[in-house]
């Protein structure tokens, strides 16, 4: 029976490597110019965006080498399990923004507890276990076309919206877009918090689904659209690629909902079968270490965790201006209700129901 599982294990793992849809691997050699040891790492974060939180790492661990392998969240999720079952090293550090598979892989025991000092006055929401830890706090807002409200403010609540869908006429007809829930991960967890913190988020989507919504997999899909004009409003969109299009389309502009936002995360962990674990531990740290919750910040542009980092793009900036209105998703075992397929079929159906006016 083990041998079987092994052999699956690598069938699984030959699979992927042949089939993977993004997966690129990346090598950066050590500055020292004599590598003494390599960190691996699985992550979902584009290559160029991580290269400033890659330099910032080996700025401290010189004669590091890293190999960083950017892969799909579902594709980290599997290379880890599957290697880690038949019985192979796998990555030293995972960085992914798939949260509930992150926090599956620990809840089934793929990852190992890490202490991080760094982390001793975050909000509890922001570890588990010590082993999958927050490391951005990414709100979902609303994004619209600036030219299509120059005499009246854009919407600021779910209600406003509701609003000025049913009475927008042809602005509104054709020109909302949102995700595909079906294809985006982020959209199914943006959709289920909705429905957890809005009793009335039905009724927005069938007045959606009235107005002729358009979906879509990625956020890059509505905001191209939203700078060209062709649609007038994004709902739910994560906020941090939705702030760094803003950055360079003037007619780009975007809102964080007024009666309650919805707040993601990237997670990280280490691998309970890595190669290195200390080194995996070591890059967790410094992700988590002022120095690099502030590249995240300021130079990725993906607003920080920390609570010493207390510029524009952070959760203390956030929290200062809105308060109560965030709702960040808890790192937890709560997210392990999003993978349960019963109830994702559910929720999808009620979701096309809804657009359909049913």
């Amino acid at each position: 029976m083990i041998a079987l599982r092994r052999t699956l294990c690598l069938a699984l793992i030959s699979a992927l490597l042949a089939g993977g849809a993004r997966a690129e691997m990346f090598v950066f050699p050590a500055p020292s110019g004599t590598a003494s040891r390599e960190i691996l790492v699985y992550s979902s974060l584009d290559e160029r965006l991580a290269a400033p939180l890659i330099a910032g790492f080996q700025a401290r661990n010189p004669d590091i080498a890293v190999r960083y392998e950017d892969l799909l969240t579902g594709e980290i999720h599997a290379r880890i399990t599957a290697e880690t079952d038949a019985g192979l090293p796998t990555a030293d550090f995972a960085f992914s923004s798939a949260m509930d598979l992150q926090v599956k892989l620990v809840n089934d025991g793929y990852a190992l507890p890490v202490t991080a000092p760094e982390t001793d006055d975050w909000p509890g929401w922001a570890n588990w276990r010590n082993t999958a830890y927050a490391m951005t706090f990414e709100p979902a807002v609303f994004v619209y076309h600036k030219p299509d409200f120059l005499t009246a403010a854009p919407p600021a609540t779910r209600a406003e919206f509701l609003t000025w869908m049913k009475t927008g006429g042809a602005l509104v007809q054709g020109r909302i877009g949102t995700y595909d829930i079906e294809r985006s991960g982020v959209g199914y967890l943006f959709l289920a918090r909705d429905q957890e913190h809005f009793p009335d988020i039905w009724s927005v989507v069938r007045a959606m689904g009235a107005a002729g919504v358009q979906q879509f997999p990625t956020s890059e899909d509505i905001l191209v659209r939203i700078s060209d004009g062709r649609l007038a409003m994004g709902y739910n969109i994560l906020g941090s690629y939705a702030a760094d299009w803003a950055r360079e389309h003037p007619d780009v502009g975007l809102v964080l909902p007024r009666d309650y936002t919805v707040v993601a995360s990237r997670i990280g962990l280490v691998p309970r079968a890595a190669r290195s674990p200390d080194l995996g531990a070591r890059m967790l740290g410094f992700f988590l270490s002022r120095a690099g919750q502030t590249i995240l910040a300021e130079e990725l542009r993906l607003p920080a965790v920390s609570l010493e980092v207390s510029e524009r793009n952070s959760a203390r900036a956030m929290q200062d201006t809105l308060g109560g209105q965030l709702r960040p998703v808890p790192v937890s075992p709560g997210l392990l209700v999003y993978l349960d397929q019963a109830k994702r079929a559910r929720l999808v159906a009620r979701w096309n129901a809804a657009l359909a006016g049913q």
